[in-house]
């Protein structure tokens, strides 16, 4: 039985490259026999700053939005999040996101694909990755970093990866694989 993976895009802002580096890399993901792939696209969910009356540990939901996001964040066993760098830190959409729920993350491993300039979004992924320790997620040491993502993109945005990306893309894959499988036992034991 495959795990499920979720590759969710972190930025909602207009005209962002986010989606194209995802679709590649969702499919890229799709031929990773561990896995059946999911593309997760966190402009889709509409999340307001965090709305919700209660502790998210509580899962008292009062908003659809919430619920929909809680069951979409619920039904993966691993994740990788496609995400941009704003002003070295992360788009605050990813933040948000990640604050929504507590639960549903739990015991889950999660990578990052990060793109941007020349730091290639990895100040950013220095950040998320305190944020999902908080969350009890394990997130991965391999990553796969996009240094002026513009140079990949074509006419209609279009992305095009190159072997050095791939390579990186291929064990980061391998390696959230095994914890994912590790961490099963932890995920089917909550309460």
């Amino acid at each position: 039985m495959s795990l499920k993976l979720q590759v969710v895009i972190c930025s909602t802002r207009p005209g962002r490259v986010g989606p194209s580096v995802a679709k590649w890399f969702t499919e890229f993901a799709a031929k990773h026999e561990g896995f059946d792939t999911t593309l997760v696209d966190l402009a889709d969910f509409n999340l307001p700053v965090y709305n919700e009356p209660q502790h998210p540990r509580l899962q008292k939901y009062q908003h659809e939005h919430t619920k929909q996001w809680s069951a979409s964040v619920s039904d993966a066993d691993a994740y990788v999040f496609v995400t941009p760098e704003y002003n070295y830190c992360p788009p605050p959409s990813f933040v948000n996101a990640l604050n929504y729920v507590y639960s549903e993350w739990n015991y889950k491993p999660c990578g990052f694909v990060s793109y941007g300039g020349i730091s290639g979004g990895m100040r950013a992924v220095q950040v998320e990755k305190q944020l999902v320790t908080t969350l009890k997620m394990m997130p991965m040491v391999e990553g796969v970093a996009i240094p002026m993502v513009a140079t990949l993109l074509d006419e209609a945005k279009v992305f095009t990866s190159n072997a050095l990306i791939d390579d990186s893309a291929e064990t980061m894959l391998a390696e959230l694989h095994k914890w994912a499988v590790a961490l099963k036992p932890m995920r089917d034991s909550k309460p």
